[in-house]
C-alpha cells in the first residue's frame, strides 16, 4: 500500500482580461491579483541515497515548472479571446507587448484547464497533478481536480 502525500505551493500574479460578448462588467478591460494554488500528489522518495530522500517533490522544482508554464507568461499580461473585438485597442505602441490571444474565453475556469495541461505535462514521473485553485478575487475562485476529469 502506497504512502501518498499531497504538496501545495501558492503563486501570485497580476493579469488583465476582458470577456468578449459578456453581459456584465467583465466585458471591459480590468485586472485581477490572481492567487494560484497547485497541489501535486505522489509518494516520498524512499531511496536513502537520493538527495531528495523523503520528499515527494522538491518545492523548488514545482516552483520552476509553474513559473515557466504560468506565472512568467501571464504576469502583467492582457489575455483576450482571439475572436474579441478588443484586439483593435491593442494597436497602440507598448499596448501589445504582453498580449496573449486565446482560442477560449479567458475565464478562471478555462484558464485552469490550460494550466492543468501545461503543468501536468511537466511533472516528474510518478508525480501527478492533483488539483488547482485559482482565486480571481479575495472571495471568488475556481477549482480543477484531476479526479473530476473524464
Amino acid at each position: 500500500m502506497g504512502r501518498k502525500i499531497r504538496l501545495t505551493k501558492e503563486f501570485r500574479f497580476e493579469m488583465a482580461h476582458a470577456l468578449w460578448n459578456y453581459d456584465g462588467l467583465c466585458k471591459h478591460f480590468h485586472g485581477h491579483s490572481y492567487i494560484l494554488k497547485v497541489t501535486v500528489i505522489g509518494e516520498p522518495i524512499a531511496d536513502e541515497k537520493s538527495p531528495k530522500f523523503g520528499m515527494v517533490m522538491d518545492f523548488g522544482q514545482l516552483k520552476n515548472i509553474v513559473n515557466q508554464e504560468v506565472v512568467d507568461r501571464l504576469d502583467h499580461a492582457v489575455v483576450l479571446n482571439r475572436a474579441s473585438e478588443h484586439q483593435a485597442l491593442l494597436s497602440l505602441p507598448q499596448m501589445g507587448e504582453r498580449v496573449i490571444l486565446t482560442d477560449y474565453q479567458p475565464t478562471c475556469e478555462n484558464m485552469l484547464h490550460e494550466m492543468a495541461e501545461s503543468i501536468g505535462g511537466r511533472l516528474p514521473e510518478g508525480i501527478l497533478l492533483h488539483s488547482l485553485r485559482l482565486n480571481e478575487t479575495a472571495n471568488s475562485y475556481a477549482e480543477w481536480y484531476a479526479e473530476d476529469q473524464a
